[in-house]
């Protein structure tokens, strides 16, 4: 495995909580710039333990951290190597897009204020790839203002942390969001036709008119939620509860976001919808009776 080193004081500054024990501190604190790398016996017990017989036999999924503070990636490589994941990284968005195009992750970590090209950027040109569309999207910035979180959801992003954060939180939310974007392959969902609309969870396709729908997984799941129950209103909390589910980390301002994104590519004219209607004081349905 690739050595990745960090300076104990950095490690201590930023690990939080019981994320690291006493073997696992003096191992990084040998030296200066000691090597960075969690004890064997920490967190899942001996080497034989089923904790660690498990992560050793599944599929490691591979995290793509797009960031140039160097100390923010050790720290995040160091809490999602930990819980079984291989890390990734790219210091600017334009080598960090081309890592993503030559060889897809299962998710993407974010920063927005990037050299060479915007982490905004990047989230665009991924949304627009019809190969990459359905990559989770995490955005991790010192941007932390409600627009900048609006904007962020607005162009892709499916969840947003802001910095300083803490370790624990930004692994529960990797979690969360890997566990949420993958199929459900639920044997009683159908392919539904509505208008020109045709909707299959089987491929997590959508087209329009026969041509192919740009959509990320999370999308695809609150259109489907809405399309299979039809002429339903439901509030902002039913529907972070029905696609988002208990463990989720986003508000019910998110839910409007991802309605408009979702309007930009079901209706033909976004400001005057046929599919995706608001019910003022209520919440969203999807109307059929039309079509």
């Amino acid at each position: 495995m690739e050595k990745h080193e960090i300076s104990p004081r950095v490690f201590r500054s930023r690990v939080e909580g019981p994320l690291w024990n006493n073997r696992a501190l003096e191992k990084a604190s040998q030296k200066d710039t000691g090597t960075l790398r969690p004890a064997p016996d920490f967190p899942y017990g001996e080497d034989d333990s089923p904790g660690n017989r498990y992560l050793a036999e599944r599929p490691m999924k591979r995290i793509l951290v797009i960031e140039d503070d160097k100390d923010i990636v050790e720290l995040v490589r160091y809490n999602l190597e930990k819980d079984g994941y291989q890390v990734l990284s790219s210091a600017d968005g334009a080598s960090g897009l081309a890592q993503i195009r030559r060889s897809p992750p299962e998710l993407l970590i974010l920063d927005l204020m990037l050299p060479k090209m915007s982490g905004l950027e990047v989230c665009k040109e991924v949304r627009k790839d019809i190969n990459l569309n359905r990559l989770p999207i995490l955005i991790l910035t010192a941007k932390g203002e409600e627009a900048d979180r609006v904007v962020g959801l607005e162009l892709g992003a499916d969840d947003y942390v802001t910095k300083p954060f803490s370790p624990r939180e930004l692994a529960a939310r990797v979690k969360a969001l890997l566990r949420r974007t993958e199929p459900s392959g639920a044997p009683s969902e159908k392919a539904l036709e509505i208008g020109s609309l045709r909707i299959d969870p089987a491929s997590y396709r959508v087209t329009r008119g026969g041509k192919s729908v740009p959509m990320s997984t999370l999308e695809f799941r609150l259109l489907y939620f809405l399309a299979a129950r039809p002429n339903r209103v439901f509030t902002r909390d039913q529907l972070l509860d029905g696609v988002w589910g208990t463990e989720r980390f986003v508000t019910p301002r998110s839910v409007d976001v991802y309605v408009r994104r979702l309007r930009e590519k079901v209706e033909l004219d976004p400001q005057h919808p046929v599919y995706m209607k608001t019910i003022r004081g209520a919440g969203y349905l999807f109307e059929t009776r039309a079509s």
